[in-house]
């Protein structure tokens, strides 16, 4: 899990360009599956059923390539490193340990090493989000009624 995934290429961009807007053309949200025709090298073909949340998924992850992002996947019941949670969190490895220490975000121990599942961290993020987006509310509503241009 602490593969760092590459940049696309220029040419990796256009193609994920051209391929998201083309699979979400046929994406039918009323279904439970969507159909995808696989051909192969030597022109052989076969319709594949790919449950609709996937078929978003993939949409969404060649969206993020068209903007020249790097894309993983991380399964929701993973365990990670307290390096890959801070790497996650875009903080220092000491400070994340600091935040498990004091009971912000739950962990386990494996031996002598602390790990935390991807769904627990997620929830620090949204919970930690909220909060910041609900002060910067509150700053921006005294900056307008303290009449200071924003």
């Amino acid at each position: 899990m602490t593969v760092k995934p590459d940049l696309p290429t220029e040419a990796e961009v256009t193609l994920a360009k051209e391929s998201s807007r083309l699979l979400s053309l046929y994406l039918s949200s009323q279904e439970e599956a969507q159909s995808i025709r696989v051909i192969d090298q030597a022109g052989e073909h076969e319709a594949v059923q790919v449950p609709t949340a996937a078929y978003r998924l993939l949409i969404d992850i060649l969206a993020q390539m068209a903007q020249g992002n790097a894309v993983s996947l991380i399964p929701v019941h993973a365990e990670l490193t307290t390096q890959e949670a801070a790497d996650m969190l875009n903080v220092s490895r000491p400070y994340l340990v600091k935040l498990l220490d004091g009971g912000d975000i739950p962990f386990h121990k494996v031996g002598t090493h602390r790990r935390v599942c991807y769904q627990d961290l997620a929830q620090y993020k949204n919970r930690i989000d909220t909060e910041r987006l609900k002060a910067l509310e509150e700053l921006s509503a005294q900056a307008q009624e303290l009449n200071m241009g924003y």
